[in-house]
């Protein structure tokens, strides 16, 4: 049995809203999900993006993801928040779809929310390999595999 989720999703940027419907982004975040969880997926643009990354992270540029984890235990509370202009910019030069970089995106998101994390040396290959079967279960190539112009479906 799946751990529940209750899930917000919020769009101040809503070019790419068509790419990112609900039922979509739910079946990913709980792909991910260890534990019940609420989690807040908020697309937003450039502006805020940077605004946000500079007030909290100290870097003074617009970010692709990022991940404000609240609590852990026993339940997952976060919110994402995905820079559209990032997102779509990476997944061109990636040569990969849009909806298929915010799955990735959203799975490594909800990931961090749980406490993983790639900067810390011992735990980058843990995430990365959990982020990578979540990504394969549900359908999409792997993100840090050899070939990247794989299909991701």
């Amino acid at each position: 049995m799946r751990p529940s989720l209750s899930l917000s999703l919020q769009f101040a940027d809503s070019a790419h809203r068509a790419q990112l419907p609900r039922h979509k982004v739910a079946r990913w975040v709980r792909a991910a999900i260890e534990a019940p969880a609420r989690i807040t997926v908020r697309v937003v643009g450039r502006q805020e993006a940077q605004a946000l990354n500079r007030d909290f992270r100290g870097k003074d540029y617009a970010t692709n993801v990022l991940t404000f984890s609240y609590e852990q235990s026993p339940l997952v509370w976060a919110d994402l928040v995905l820079c559209s202009p990032v997102v779509a910019q990476e997944a061109r030069d990636a040569a990969k779809s849009l909806q298929a970089h915010y799955a990735h995106l959203i799975v490594h998101g909800t990931l961090h929310a749980q406490g993983y994390d790639h900067h810390a040396k011992n735990q980058a290959r843990v995430m990365e390999a959990r982020e990578a079967a979540v990504l394969a279960a549900l359908g999409f190539c792997l993100p840090h595999a050899a070939n990247p112009g794989a299909s991701e479906w």
